[in-house]
């Protein structure tokens, strides 16, 4: 994956992503700015913790750009995504190792002979 030089206008846009956010979402579940990270050129996209009760460890992003020689930021697009520390369902565990001793003997007793 190439990597792109950050835009330095979009970079410092920090306040227009959190406008854009604060349009879908109350400002008090968008918390602080956690990242700038460069996609294309005249294309970052910010990161912000998400404050939204039930999406504990999910960040909110913006994407933003511009056309070469503007000052004006676009807003591309913007949601919520899940980070590093979203909540994940733990991993599969067969029922033979979750049952515990005295209900594998209830089930002997109860399969038919």
């Amino acid at each position: 994956m190439p990597s792109y030089k950050k835009d330095a206008l979009l970079t410092e846009a920090v306040d227009t992503a959190r406008e854009a956010l604060a349009e879908i979402t109350p400002v008090e579940q968008i918390g602080e700015h956690l990242s700038a990270v460069a996609d294309g050129e005249r294309l970052i996209t910010h990161r912000f913790t998400a404050l939204k009760p039930g999406y504990t460890g999910w960040e909110w992003f913006v994407t933003l750009a511009r056309s070469p020689r503007s000052k004006k930021v676009t807003i591309c697009e913007l949601g919520l995504l899940p980070g590093a520390g979203a909540l994940l369902a733990p991993e599969w565990v067969p029922w033979s190792a979750r049952v515990s001793d005295s209900e594998k003997v209830q089930d002997a007793a109860e399969a038919p002979a």
